[in-house]
């Protein structure tokens, strides 16, 4: 009788459940998107299908499908899953199921996996009390971060575990979603393809989201048909409702605001953000690399005010270090703007990924041993400061790479270096840039 009523149960509550936790994927092949992880011979689909867990950390953006392929994982391999949220838990508790996965393994010889949702909101030696269940094997640990990993999580911790980076979905993916639901969640509804090419664009390629606005979307529809003004409707309760769910909606904003040179718009949403609870040091890290991805030279202090509000945030904290992060806002979208800088990184990555065999010139390599002359290291190189103005012609680049990788644009501080550059160029002999 026990498991009659616990089935019933079971159906009740997932009946009762919203949209997004009934359409939960039942297997790996029911997940939407991820195909790079998920296609037939990706690295993340074999671990899956052979079984052999592995710590992990899942790596992307709300509503992508993290905690969905956390659970497939430990279904496959009937391990006990065990979730624990990185902003309500502590050591305490991490020593608590560190216990009771030894105490299973050790006595029904079964495997836990844990689940760590935002495993960047683990301070360092919270992180650090993982280690030894890592280690040893007592748990599979699988964490959960939209931040990246490399500044967030631990080095140690992050060694013993193996990177996926998931991805937004996309607006075929959440048509895909949204069909699936109609015929699965809401028999006898539809949606107008205005509709649903809205919802998905609106999604911002977060599932969740776009399930929540489905659900509402059809409760507000007065009759079996969702058309825009539902879904139009839904968007704006759902962000009146929490500005949290719009996470990266708003953070788009802010910063598309702040390369637009609007600092209304700025100041706006970040006391949106703010208001909302977002963690203030996302805030300011995103204007750090606003900074120079989007000011960079043509304003040679940007960097530093972004830098400083972050240590401002530091010192006093909340709420009077929101001074300092408006401060830096209206600063980043007053100043004046250029990509140079995320021109030149991207060119001289794909510059290194064409060259991976590209050696170090003769005369530029290290000449401070003995002997070092007979080789030829060092032979030959001028010394720009024993000539006039300190510039000399000579080639610092392997000869396997010829292409201009960073092309200044005239724009406030950056125009000095337009005209000193073209000067330069013109004296040396190297190949002229072609300014935006």
């Amino acid at each position: 009788m026990g498991d009659l009523f616990d089935a019933a149960r079971a159906e009740i509550q997932r009946r009762v459940a919203p949209l997004a936790a009934r359409m939960r994927p039942a297997t790996l092949d029911d997940v939407v998107g991820q195909e790079h992880l998920l296609g037939p011979d990706a690295v993340f689909r074999r671990l899956a299908e052979s079984g052999a867990l592995v710590s992990m950390v899942l790596w992307g953006p709300p509503g992508s499908g993290k905690t969905t392929l956390a659970r497939l994982l430990a279904e496959r391999v009937d391990a006990e899953f065990v979730q624990l949220s990185a902003t309500s838990a502590g050591v305490k508790d991490v020593r608590i199921v560190l216990e009771e996965a030894r105490r299973r393994l050790g006595e029904l010889g079964r495997r836990t996996v844990l689940f760590l949702d935002e495993i960047h909101r683990f301070s360092r030696s919270q992180q650090d009390a993982l280690l030894p269940g890592v280690e040893d094997g007592t748990i599979v640990l699988i964490g959960a971060t939209t931040e990246n990993p490399f500044f967030e999580v631990n080095a140690p911790l992050l060694s013993r575990c193996t990177l996926f980076r998931l991805e937004p979905l996309s607006e075929a993916d959440i048509e895909r979603l949204v069909d699936r639901a109609l015929a699965t969640e809401l028999e006898g509804m539809t949606i107008d393809p205005e509709a649903r090419a809205m919802l998905a664009a609106r999604s911002d390629g977060d599932a969740r989201i776009a399930l929540n606005v489905l659900e509402l979307a059809a409760a507000a529809s007065a009759g079996p048909g969702i058309g825009v003004g539902e879904v139009t409707e839904a968007l704006q309760r759902r962000m009146v409702r929490s500005s949290r769910d719009a996470h990266y909606d708003v953070v788009s904003a802010f910063i598309k605001s702040m390369r637009g040179s609007d600092p209304d718009a700025a100041v706006y949403w970040l006391h949106t953000m703010l208001a909302a609870g977002e963690d203030p040091e996302f805030i300011v890290r995103r204007m750090i690399i606003f900074a120079s991805e989007d000011v960079g030279l043509a304003d040679r202090y940007a960097l530093g005010v972004a830098i400083d509000a972050s240590r401002a945030l530091a010192y006093v904290g909340l709420p009077e270090a929101a001074y300092a992060l408006t401060h830096a806002a209206l600063y980043l979208a007053t100043a004046p703007k250029s990509n140079s800088v995320t021109r030149a990184m991207h060119a001289a990555r794909q510059a290194v990924e064409k060259t991976p065999a590209a050696q170090v010139p003769l005369h530029l390599r290290s000449a401070g041993f003995s002997g070092a002359e007979t080789i030829g290291h060092g032979v030959d190189y001028r010394y720009p400061h024993a000539f006039e103005d300190h510039i000399v012609e000579q080639r610092y680049l392997p000869d396997q790479v010829s292409e201009v990788l960073f092309v200044p644009e005239p724009i406030g501080d950056e125009a000095d270096i337009v005209r000193r550059l073209d000067d330069w160029d013109r004296r040396l002999g190297r190949p002229q840039r072609q300014g935006g």
